[in-house]
């Protein structure tokens, strides 16, 4: 499947009725969603036949990008009813077999000892409501991930997860530059549309 083609269907993917400011609910765009899923498949071979978890999964367009290019089994993790019940929906539009389950990501629980996962994908939260959020997201990632974690950061966070990785012990990759287009969704927002500068990022634990 080409890139172009695979946004072209992320783009019937329904996005939240009404939004929730606390969880920093915006939703991954088509043209976002296709690179990153596309980009880990045909370059690194980490979605095809793999088992693919989607960390605040939202409105489920990671995890049915990862189905239409192959994995083996889809799964998205999200705190709120609302964006499950949505996510699901999609799933059932587009007639792909994933599981969507309710959880808080930054709790210790035992919703992920059932699971192996080999790749997980996220556009975590950018930790502008709660701050430290993101981090929270990708340390849970990294813990949990066989061989890879995807994920958007702001750019101007690049040093500091950088530091972090170093920490945890996992490669770190600046697989490209991008932008994120934050359209007027919340009373605050004063501007119709707001781009941000953020990193598509890849960990990858150390070869032994």
């Amino acid at each position: 499947m080409k890139l172009k083609e695979l946004e072209s269907i992320l783009q019937d993917c329904e996005v939240f009725d009404n939004p929730k400011i606390q969880y920093e609910q915006y939703p991954t765009t088509a043209h976002l969603a296709a690179r990153m899923l596309y980009t880990a498949d045909t370059v690194y071979d980490d979605i095809e036949d793999k088992v693919v978890a989607d960390f605040g999964s939202g409105c489920g367009i990671l995890s049915i990008a990862a189905n239409i290019l192959g994995a083996g089994y889809s799964v998205g993790f999200d705190i709120d009813p609302d964006a499950i019940r949505i996510a699901r929906e999609n799933a059932e539009e587009f007639e792909v077999d994933i599981d969507f389950i309710l959880t808080d990501l930054s709790q210790d629980n035992n919703k992920f000892d059932k699971f192996h996962f080999d790749t997980i994908v996220m556009n975590p939260p950018f930790g502008t409501k709660t701050k430290g959020i993101d981090m929270v997201f990708l340390k849970k990632a990294v813990e949990l991930a066989g061989t890879a974690v995807y994920s958007l950061h702001k750019t101007s966070t690049r040093e500091h997860i950088q530091k972090k990785a170093k920490e945890w012990g996992v490669d770190f990759e600046v697989v490209a530059e991008m932008k994120f287009d934050v359209p007027m969704m919340y009373k605050f927002h004063k501007k119709k549309s707001v781009d941000i500068a953020v990193d598509f990022l890849r960990f990858s634990k150390k070869q032994r």
